[in-house]
């Protein structure tokens, strides 16, 4: 495990090779986290921004080019209202108080899911941020909200039939990337590697055609507890592992 105490020039000889492109995270146990501690779910929630503003901060100095984080899912919408309330005002202050300084980082804000079904407000300061953002060149954070990958899949397929219909392309053309174009991170990488906290080990609706190749590493840690070092341990986990897309290693032949 590297810590904060290490060299600056160690972690980046080790962290500027083999880089994952592209982290997805699950950012799971904010609840689970809170009702430990006796306090209400929202506060779970309001503690775990602070693991986002460090993941985000870490991600940017080591070269991180895409993060994606799964915010709010459409299932959450479930959830007792007071809970649901209270992540969307959580929102609001989160994209208007780390405004500035995402920008001073030279960090980019994207959206995916039905943003649509956010409050008029919350919708409203996140497309103000979004547009604020918008010509920085460094990190990409995109946050999911009201998101659903079988219905982001789902909307790909109904896009493609439309085309198919309107003669603007034919059944013929239809494969795996230009699948992936229709989908809403079609203008991103697939993520190299998808973490996700609490110990549970499941995908959870995340990003289900764009992961097929992720590598996957799960941690114990409670979201407001998921700091710098444990998102470099995930990072160092991936840079150990060999990626083969379903093919085999290639083994040099003896001299």
């Amino acid at each position: 495990m590297l810590h904060d105490s290490q060299p600056t020039e160690l972690k980046k000889k080790i962290y500027t090779q083999s880089l994952p492109e592209h982290v997805a995270i699950i950012m799971d146990g904010n609840g689970r986290w809170a009702q430990e501690r006796r306090k209400p779910r929202v506060w779970g929630h309001k503690k775990g921004v602070e693991s986002v503003r460090a993941v985000v901060k870490t991600a940017g100095e080591v070269g991180i080019k895409y993060l994606t984080l799964y915010a709010f899912s459409e299932e959450n919408w479930g959830r007792p209202q007071s809970e649901v309330s209270g992540i969307m005002t959580l929102l609001d202050t989160f994209v208007v108080r780390e405004r500035k300084e995402l920008y001073e980082n030279n960090v980019r804000l994207k959206t995916i899911g039905r943003i649509e079904k956010l409050p008029a407000k919350t919708r409203k300061l996140v497309q103000e941020t979004t547009e604020y953002l918008k010509d920085n060149d460094g990190l990409t954070l995109t946050i999911a909200l009201s998101y659903g990958g079988r219905t982001e899949i789902s909307a790909a397929c109904r896009m493609i039939a439309e085309k198919v219909k309107n003669h603007e392309i034919n059944v013929d053309q239809i494969d795996s990337e230009l699948f992936g174009q229709h989908l809403s991170t079609g203008s991103i990488p697939d993520p190299d590697l998808l973490i996700r906290t609490s110990g549970e080990q499941r995908i959870s609706n995340f990003l289900l055609w764009q992961i097929a190749y992720s590598e996957l590493w799960f941690s114990t840690v409670y979201w407001p507890d998921f700091r710098r070092e444990h998102f470099l341990d995930a990072i160092q986990s991936y840079k150990n592992r060999k990626r083969r897309f379903g093919l085999v290693e290639s083994v040099q032949a003896p001299i």
